[in-house]
């Protein structure tokens, strides 16, 4: 058992560590060391025993006479290339999360829809080990995946993280007191129906922030957010990235980007029995017809509905067992806070692929989530 802790830059690789092999075409490739173990390229192989107990930023070349640069994986790096089951919180999304949601070290912090562990790493680097992140989940084969990826990520399973398998609305309550709860991330299908606990759980001044995919789904968020009374206004944005080619006087946007992944929702908790300011609106001509509003409301929101890709059948079961395969099988496995709920209805998280802007597997990826796709 471990607490999250930063990564030493000057500290020597070590065997059954991650790292990042890139050659001169800036294909990247993740390796974990072993002693005595060789990466294969189809021009040359690399020995392990060349890495271990050196610097990263040094340089190594294969058999074959190719150079490789040899670094620990970024946060980025790792996210893109770890197994996952469910589709991950991006980067460029976590980022805004953390920020924006005023992620502090020493926050307790709630998190709905585990997914693969992408959100929960970035939320346990932000409040340090002073802090508290706690994590619900629907499936308990996501919970398993998202725990081998944070204890690989952080050498061990952080001590300040822990997950219940069960439905936020129902075990958020019995887990924690009304008002001692600083921050809730929702990255679930239907977070609407979470806002009456979320709203008990949550401190005056707390934050609230949701992750949906959708155009109807971040409406009916919204919507709800302003019918509880307990919120601020609701900000509502999207975040897109796009690289730059830079060589010499050739310098014009990628061709490609990430371009749409979700919505962020941000809202802040009102003190009990206060109302928020009411937001200024200019008046409607029309109310809206009422099958419009039974079009945009009614449908049950699932996966399929929104393109939600999810590992399941062999898949599924590989990536669990790739998941935490430097966990040391000698500490307990985690068991569920509460008791795991039968096959939902609806399942989380409702984060989707990016846009057809990005391929499935971005560049930056590494052979071992390209090896992935093809199953």
């Amino acid at each position: 058992m471990t607490q999250v802790s930063q990564t030493q830059p000057d500290r020597a690789l070590r065997a059954g560590e991650k790292i990042q092999l890139t050659d001169p075409k800036g294909r990247m490739h993740t390796i974990v060391l072993a002693p005595g173990e060789l990466f294969h390229t189809h021009k040359g192989l690399i020995g392990h025993d060349d890495i271990i107990g050196r610097s990263e930023g040094i340089i190594v070349t294969n058999t074959g006479g190719i150079d490789f640069q040899v670094f620990r994986p970024r946060y980025e790096d790792f996210v893109l290339s770890m197994p996952r089951g469910a589709a991950v919180v991006y980067p460029k999304d976590s980022g805004l999360i953390v920020t924006l949601g005023d992620i502090f070290p020493g926050a307790r912090v709630v998190e709905a829809g585990v997914g693969s562990g992408a959100l929960s790493m970035a939320l346990l680097r932000a409040v340090g080990p002073a802090g508290e992140v706690h994590s619900f989940e629907l499936r308990e084969e996501f919970a398993r995946i998202a725990e081998g990826n944070i204890a690989d990520f952080f050498d061990g399973r952080p001590d300040n993280w822990s997950v219940t398998v069960g439905d936020l609305g129902e075990a958020l309550p019995q887990t924690f007191d009304a008002g001692t709860v600083d921050r809730v991330v929702l990255d679930m299908l239907t977070p609407w129906t979470t806002l009456e606990a979320v709203s008990t759980a949550l401190t005056p001044g707390g934050v609230v922030i949701a992750y949906v995919a959708t155009v109807p789904q971040l409406s009916r968020f919204v919507e709800a957010v302003r019918a509880t009374a307990c919120f601020s206004e609701p900000q509502s944005m999207e975040a897109m990235v796009r690289g730059w080619h830079v060589d010499g006087l050739a310098v014009r946007p990628d061709h490609r980007m990430i371009a749409h992944t979700g919505f962020l929702v941000i809202a802040r908790r009102m003190a009990p029995g206060v109302a928020p300011l009411e937001k200024k609106k200019r008046p409607q001509g029309t109310a809206a017809a009422t099958e419009d509003v039974d079009a945009w409301t009614g449908p049950e929101m699932t996966e399929a509905a929104i393109g939600t890709r999810v590992a399941n059948g062999k898949k599924l079961r590989r990536v669990m067992r790739e998941a935490g395969k430097r966990l040391d099988q000698s500490e307990p496995t985690t068991e569920p806070t509460t008791e795991p709920t039968t096959e939902p209805a609806t399942t989380e998280p409702a984060t989707t692929e990016p846009a057809t802007t990005e391929p499935a597997t971005p560049e930056s990826a590494t052979t071992e989530s390209k090896e992935d796709t093809n199953d």
